[in-house]
């Protein structure tokens, strides 16, 4: 059995109404430090968002939500983050901000494989 190391993961929402705190689950942020690994999933589900508020920029929030994979990914893609460690991009990420694609909260769990984990959580908590 191979080792599980704790890993914290955060879900992206999309609130496309602000001042209605509507919103919807649409990726998840993965980060093991003892694997130095940080990534993460997105899924839009456009017609649940539509619901929220039909007249959303959808081109936007899909822009956004590929910022967030990018900064993951690192390297020239994710601008300035991407030299950064995985644990400082994570923190970024995960910092709190009133926009209309933002992060929850961080929660913690165990895990043998963390890019397998990030599937299994986009999966359970986003589709």
């Amino acid at each position: 059995m191979s080792r599980r190391e704790v890993f914290e993961y955060a879900l992206v929402r999309v609130v496309p109404r602000i001042e209605r705190g509507e919103m919807i689950n649409a990726g998840v942020l993965v980060y093991c430090r003892a694997r130095s690994f940080v990534g993460a999933r997105v899924h839009l589900d456009e017609n649940r968002l539509r619901c929220l508020d039909p007249e959303v920029d959808v081109a936007g929030v899909r822009a956004a939500l590929r910022g967030y994979q990018e900064i993951c990914a690192g390297g020239e893609e994710a601008g300035q983050a991407g030299d950064d460690d995985p644990g400082r991009r994570f923190r970024w990420l995960t910092a709190p901000r009133s926009t209309v694609v933002q992060p929850g909260p961080i929660h913690t769990g165990l895990t043998a494989d963390p890019v397998a984990e990030v599937d299994r959580l986009l999966a359970l908590l986003v589709h």
